[in-house]
């Protein structure tokens, strides 16, 4: 039986909260990711998103980029000939599968993947948390019917679990506002952020970004205070 953790346990022992900016469209936006302290940002490759790249804007998009930021390529149910094109010409470190896709597709492309369970749609999350075995980590999201993420709402953050198999990555609708609050409430191995952070659909704001990755740090600072207490 695997080991069970708690978001609080994976926070303590790695002592900061991940950030991952998702939906980058622009180089110079994938550049602010890296000056705000981003450990990883997103391309989206699922065709109906306002935030989707085919491979040769993502190539533009990844120019010039530091080492030791993980890239992560996210699908929606896409052809597994779509997902080894853009592993074969992209440096994409990470996988993310956001819909119907079972376990044995999502871990045939010789990469590590996370994959996206959404929330509020009423099905047990313990069953599905248990069945994901060889999935790196677990992104928490928010259900809405037909829309496979990038909803910009937040969902009943109680519904998380206390503990998983697998890291929790907390998104859906996080901002600079609630982050904090859905970190002392969660308390995630990481917290994934698209629409949170922009101007416009695909447009990010430097500045956002910048003040998303600082309240994440403070509300660090003050959970490992209270842990201290």
């Amino acid at each position: 039986m695997p080991a069970l953790f708690s978001g609080a346990e994976f926070a303590g022992f790695l002592m900061r909260t991940r950030v991952k900016f998702c939906g980058i469209t622009r180089n110079e936006d994938a550049h602010a990711a890296v000056a705000a302290g981003a450990d990883a940002i997103g391309l989206v490759f699922y065709r109906p998103s306002s935030r989707a790249l085919d491979i040769a804007r993502a190539t533009a998009v990844l120019a010039g980029l530091p080492p030791f930021l993980t890239v992560t390529a996210l699908f929606v149910d896409a052809e597994p000939a779509e997902v080894e094109a853009v592993c074969d010409a992209l440096p994409i470190d990470l996988l993310q599968f956001h819909g119907d896709e079972p376990e044995a597709y999502c871990n045939g492309f010789g990469k590590p993947y996370i994959k996206a369970l959404r929330l509020g749609d009423g099905a047990p999350l313990e069953d599905r948390l248990a069945a994901w075995t060889s999935a790196r980590a677990i992104l928490l999201d928010t259900w809405q019917s037909g829309t496979p993420g990038g909803t910009g709402k937040t969902f009943d953050w109680s519904l998380a679990p206390a503990s998983s198999p697998r890291p929790i990555v907390l998104a859906g609708g996080l901002t600079v506002d609630n982050v904090g609050m859905a970190l002392r409430r969660v308390a995630p191995y990481a917290v994934d952020v698209s629409g949170g952070v922009e101007d416009s659909p695909g447009c990010k704001s430097s500045g956002k970004m910048r003040r998303f990755v600082q309240a994440v740090r403070r509300a660090d600072a003050d959970n490992e205070a209270r842990d201290h207490e």
